[in-house]
């Protein structure tokens, strides 16, 4: 479908507030905030904007920074916590695309073994491209509008719209194959989402460098997928087809190992803890359309 660069980092958006004067100033001699490290050499007092800090801004409430041992303690505790509210927030996204996931493949189920539903989704392509657009709206809404992507309830309103659309358009596909093939297509699916998660919270090979690799794969998949449409839809040629499908199968395995890394936090860019619906519709389209891809192939040499 389509791709998009990921939101500013957690670790991104909180170096714009502070080089933008975003947090609160206390006049220099004022007693500091509650919870507030005063910073280095300045024992009671608040650094004015923009003083260099050897140590993080805010501590947890326990202990003093001043005691023997205390920075070590304190900078253990935070790092603990950074860990746990990133280990939430892939629990979050990953909790939130299994259900995504759940409902596509009871879609398909239903296209797939119910004749009724299967002729019916045949013989109305128009509701395939009405599904299409709201798909498409939805999409840009999510990507595009930080607002909506990130308030309560309206985020998940448009996930479940997007989630709905993409899944008729998954389900209409699927009808057209065998049933073999899904099952097939399904099956592969499956076990490379598995191996290529697996990889990428066990590799040190960061994926999430080589953004402009990846502008430059989603570009390849992008013309050959017009060469072969153009080509396709005068006369049917096996190998440009199959050329397609493997081309498209690779680049967005690729793709579900660069958004896999972007939910650990520890590579060169990483998405906030707030990004978790983008975090569930960058791996859900990644998913589905390694699924749609490999049932190309697998439809193909099940005929």
């Amino acid at each position: 479908m389509f791709k998009s660069d990921p939101p500013p980092s957690y670790e991104e958006s909180r170096h714009d507030q502070l080089r933008a004067g975003i947090c609160p100033y206390v006049p220099y001699g004022s007693p500091p905030p509650s919870g507030v490290y005063p910073g280095a050499g300045q024992p009671g007092m608040y650094p004015p904007p923009g003083a260099p800090s050897m140590m993080p801004t805010f501590f947890p409430s326990a202990g003093s920074p001043t005691t023997p041992g205390g920075s070590e303690d304190f900078a253990a505790d935070g790092l603990w916590e950074s860990k746990s509210v990133r280990h939430a927030f892939i629990r979050k996204v990953y909790l939130i695309l299994a259900i995504q996931l759940l409902l596509t493949t009871s879609i398909v189920a239903v296209f797939t073994f119910v004749d009724p539903v299967r002729l019916f989704v045949i013989k109305y392509p128009g509701i395939y491209w009405a599904s299409f657009a709201v798909y498409f709206v939805a999409y840009i809404i999510l990507v595009c509008c930080e607002g909506p992507r990130r308030r309560f309830p309206w985020n998940f309103v448009l996930l479940f719209i997007f989630t709905l659309a993409l899944s008729y358009m998954t389900g209409t596909i699927a009808s057209y194959f065998d049933t073999k093939a899904v099952f097939l297509a399904l099956g592969i699916t499956a076990v490379v989402c598995v191996l290529v998660t697996l990889f990428c919270f066990q590799t040190k090979v960061d994926f999430t460098s080589c953004t402009g690799l990846f502008c430059v794969l989603a570009m390849v998949v992008l013309v050959t997928g017009i060469i072969a449409t153009v080509v396709l839809s005068f006369q049917y040629v096996p190998w440009l087809h199959m050329l397609y499908a493997a081309i498209g199968a690779v680049v967005y395995t690729l793709f579900l190992a660069y958004d896999t890394q972007l939910l650990l936090g520890n590579r060169s860019h990483s998405l906030s803890p707030e990004e978790y619906v983008f975090g569930a519709l960058s791996l859900y389209v990644d998913v589905v359309q390694i699924f749609l891809f490999l049932l190309q192939i697998t439809g193909s040499s099940t005929d």
